[in-house]
């Protein structure tokens, strides 16, 4: 069995003349991170591992989370190959995790998370919003083998509001 908890970055300040991988978070976002992460616990996998997009908008919320959930920041894996919007790169990093780990929490972008959520998941989402949380099951020991899984739960920050 395997394990897949998607979470799309906090939403992001637009107002800086930055780099898009460079955005921050605004205030809404810090809020709906330490929101979504505060009330996710029960949903999460025993033993975990976290990936994370290197934008500074889904690092930075990877850290709220990893605080909130009491994993340890030194721990992130940061994977530049997660700083995408396409769901079939997104697809390829995760059938690339190695078997010896069975769930994985990835923090990633837009369109890539909602797509790959539809595809792989049996709910359908219209968008996963910005600090959206989308667990996965899937019935399979080996990462490059996942199809359909099954969709376990889903946290959106309007639903704890």
């Amino acid at each position: 069995m395997k394990n897949l908890v998607l979470v799309r970055h906090a939403k992001s300040n637009w107002d800086m003349p930055l780099k898009d991988i460079d955005r921050p978070l605004d205030q809404r976002g810090l809020q709906d991170a330490h929101l979504v992460s505060s009330n996710i616990q029960k949903h999460l996998p025993k033993k975990y591992i976290i990936w994370s997009s290197p934008a500074k908008r889904a690092s930075d919320t990877a850290v709220i989370f990893a605080q909130n959930i009491l994993y340890p920041i030194e721990n992130i894996v940061f994977k530049d190959d997660l700083y995408t919007f396409d769901e079939k790169q997104l697809e390829s990093v995760v059938k690339s995790c190695t078997n010896s780990f069975d769930s994985v929490i990835l923090f990633g972008h837009n369109a890539a998370i909602t797509n790959f959520v539809n595809k792989f998941g049996d709910v359908f989402i219209d968008n996963v919003p910005t600090s959206g949380f989308v667990s996965l099951q899937f019935d399979t020991d080996n990462w490059d083998s996942i199809s359909k899984g099954k969709t376990k739960k889903i946290i959106m920050p309007k639903d704890l509001k």
